[in-house]
This record gives structure tokens, C-alpha cells and sequence, in this order.
């Protein structure tokens, strides 16, 4: 199960959290974000994305200058968590036409949309590339009626 997805930029902004299993203080939050953060981009690119971290695992991938970070159960499949995190950036790209940061941060609603229609309550709903797109786009049109 996936407990949160977190979208770093390189100087520690979070541009997107999504908590499925969240502590219960906000403070805790920021706290674990700003530790991932560092654990995150000291790390040597020579080592796995993969970093055992409290009571869960971290599964981690840099695109340009943004790091995607999935915690996930201990025994929970590596592998099939960079391919979620993978299929996550194609979905953006797609969506936004070779997305940036500046993407991310001007459009966050459409963003958390997306996630939402991949990820719901810390499980993978979708993994249709094209169905995910579909069902925004189909949200789109109903927001505009």
C-alpha cells in the first residue's frame, strides 16, 4: 500500500503531497518531508532508488529537477513502484505537453486530479495510460457545462 506520494523540486519545495496514511500532527508532516528531502538528494546516483526509512520503504525517481518519492510497505515490490511513479510522469507529460515544474505549480488542481484518477486511498486504481486522460478530460467538459 502506498502510504504518500511526494513531488520535490531540488532546493526541498514540496510541489505535491498526497498522504494516504497520514501522522496525525501537521508539523510531523513537514518534519518527514524536509528528512526524505535530504535523504532524497544527498544520496549518490551510483545506489538503488530504494531507501528503508522509519517503519516503510521509499521508492524514489528524478526527473530533471524533481524528485518523486513513493513510501510504501516494507514488502512491498520496488520495481513495480518506479513503474507507478513512471506512469505518473508519462500521464503528466501527456497531459501537459512535455511538462515543467512551472506545470505543476500553476495547474496543482489538475495535477491532484490526475494522481487521483491513477492512485485512490493508497492503492492503483488505473494504469491505463489512456483511460486516465480520458476520464480528465471528461471531467473538464463537466466542469465547464
Amino acid at each position: 500500500m502506498i502510504r504518500f506520494f511526494l513531488l520535490q523540486n531540488r532546493q526541498g519545495k514540496t510541489r505535491l503531497s498526497k498522504w494516504y496514511v497520514a501522522p496525525t500532527d501537521e508539523s510531523e508532516k513537514v518534519r518527514l518531508e524536509d528528512e526524505i528531502h535530504r535523504l532524497v538528494v544527498s544520496r549518490d546516483r551510483k545506489y538503488t532508488s530504494f531507501i528503508e526509512f522509519l517503519n516503510y520503504k521509499l521508492v524514489y525517481r528524478r526527473y530533471a529537477g524533481l524528485f518523486f518519492t513513493i513510501a510504501v510497505d516494507i514488502n512491498d515490490n520496488e520495481l513495480a513502484c518506479l513503474e507507478t511513479i513512471h506512469l505518473f510522469v508519462e500521464l503528466l507529460d501527456q497531459y501537459f505537453s512535455n511538462v515543467c515544474e512551472l506545470d505543476i505549480v500553476f495547474n496543482f488542481n489538475k495535477v491532484y486530479s490526475i494522481l487521483d484518477e491513477y492512485i485512490l486511498a493508497g492503492e492503483i486504481q488505473e494504469t491505463s495510460k489512456k483511460e486516465i486522460l480520458e476520464r480528465i478530460k471528461e471531467m473538464e467538459k463537466r466542469e465547464k457545462d
